[in-house]
């Protein structure tokens, strides 16, 4: 996204990302958000009903995520800023490390998603996640016309 308009929360977005996908977790991970964060992940795919998380269950969650999956990577397409708002248009894809349900290890994941940020103090202080997941028709990541 060489375009992105400059801004310290658009930097502060991407780094984010960027940790995320290198599996950053505990005080590395926790270090982007303000003390009283809040996570919402609208339903989805694998979250039919959402999820609310604070400062600990998003920690949590980026441990179970480094359990799940083998690499991740976040390109981000958009960004825009507003005072102390972000909003994101990402790319994502994971592949699993493990089976998860009807889906072998191996299986490539990809969402469409959009991101939206509210920065307190320079830190992630609100995330609202709307993860639009692509079908899994038995994309494997041993298939490397399939790789990003």
């Amino acid at each position: 996204m060489a375009d992105a308009q400059r801004h310290p929360n658009i930097d502060t977005a991407i780094r984010y990302h960027q940790a995320v996908a290198r599996g950053a977790l505990g005080e590395e991970l926790a270090g982007f958000f303000h003390d009283d964060a809040v996570h919402r992940e609208y339903p989805n795919a694998f979250l039919p009903d959402g999820a609310v998380r604070d400062l600990t269950a998003i920690l949590k969650a980026g441990e179970q995520g480094a359990n799940l999956l083998s690499r991740q990577t976040f390109d981000v397409l958009n960004a825009v800023a507003a005072g102390d708002q972000v909003a994101l248009e990402v790319t994502w894809t994971g592949v699993l490390a493990v089976p998860l349900g009807d889906l072998p290890a191996g299986q490539v994941l990809r969402a469409h998603i959009a991101t939206f940020l509210t920065f307190r103090d320079g830190r992630i202080v609100e995330q609202h996640n709307y993860d639009c997941y692509e079908r899994t028709d038995a994309v494997r990541d041993d298939d490397p016309s399939d790789r990003p």
